[in-house]
């Protein structure tokens, strides 16, 4: 019999693909406002708690989120605003029923809670220290699931990608798409990121659950790339014969209207250290999508 499992934003980038891939495992609920059986406003406490507490699942995964960055500083300081409604109410929702009903809570976060100076990859234990909307916003979430009497685990991610398509683009089709069609805008040579194969990634979700591991750890692959070395990568192994154009961050911030991280790499050791299977190279991800 399937474990039953409760999930926001399971019909996103990431949460889907969770579904898909254990499916076979978990008997997943999303608490979610497109449900057409029962809709759940993750902001609206009583809902929330309604939700929550009548499901026997002892887990519930987070994953729902306002992940645009610009959009987000667009509401900067806007408490009103849905970024902060979704990704700090939401959360803090979640959290109180998460504690009163006894259930194990894993929060999904990201690298933007830190500040892009450091130029190695960040460890778990660094400071966090967000220098935009959405960071700082993901930054109090995981303020209030760390402030939990209850059981809890934060997963950091950066970048994601998965092997199929999605309705909308992650990391790489993005890249993919832009090389195909020759539309690919230039990459920064000095910027750094640590993107996600979210195949891999689900896998980590379940391990926490099979493991009833807690705490915070990183969860990308684990590597450090540059977006120039990093769609150069997906050119080649994907034999696209696009043209790959350097670009600098610094020419591109004389443009922006907001702040941008200079570096968002993770060191996942901790985690690597703790998995019972091995997460695939950036290379071998790249190489299964489709």
């Amino acid at each position: 019999m399937s474990t039953p499992i409760l999930g926001t934003g399971l019909s996103g980038l990431v949460g889907s693909r969770f579904v898909k891939d254990f499916s076979d495992r978990y008997q997943f609920q999303n608490l979610d406002l497109s449900d057409p059986h029962n809709p759940v406003d993750i902001t609206d406490l009583t809902q929330v708690m309604s939700a929550i507490q009548s499901s026997i699942a002892e887990y519930i995964v987070h994953f729902a989120a306002f992940t645009d960055v610009t959009k987000a500083w667009e509401q900067r300081d806007d408490k009103n605003g849905v970024a902060y409604k979704v990704n700090v109410l939401g959360t803090e929702n979640i959290v109180k029923a998460a504690e009163e009903t006894g259930k194990h809570l894993i929060h999904i976060s990201t690298a933007y809670v830190f500040d892009g100076n450091k130029t190695e990859m960040y460890l778990e234990s660094d400071e966090i220290c967000p220098i935009e909307w959405y960071g700082q916003t993901k930054a109090w979430a995981e303020e209030k699931v760390q402030a939990s009497k209850g059981k809890w685990t934060i997963l950091r991610i950066d970048q994601p990608f998965r092997s199929d398509q999605f309705a909308r683009p992650d990391a790489v089709h993005r890249i993919m798409n832009g090389l195909k069609t020759g539309s690919l805008y230039p990459q920064f040579t000095n910027h750094f990121f640590g993107p996600t194969y979210i195949n891999d990634f689900v896998k980590v979700i379940d391990w926490v659950i099979r493991t009833r591991t807690s705490g915070i750890f990183h969860a990308t692959a684990g590597e450090m790339w540059t977006d120039y070395d990093f769609a150069c990568l997906i050119n080649d192994v994907m034999e696209l014969k696009g043209e790959v154009k350097m670009g600098s961050l610094d020419e591109y911030l004389k443009m922006l209207n907001r702040p941008y991280q200079r570096n968002t790499a993770l060191d996942c050791s901790k985690l690597k250290n703790l998995l019972d299977f091995q997460m695939m190279s950036i290379k071998d991800a790249v190489a299964q999508v489709s």
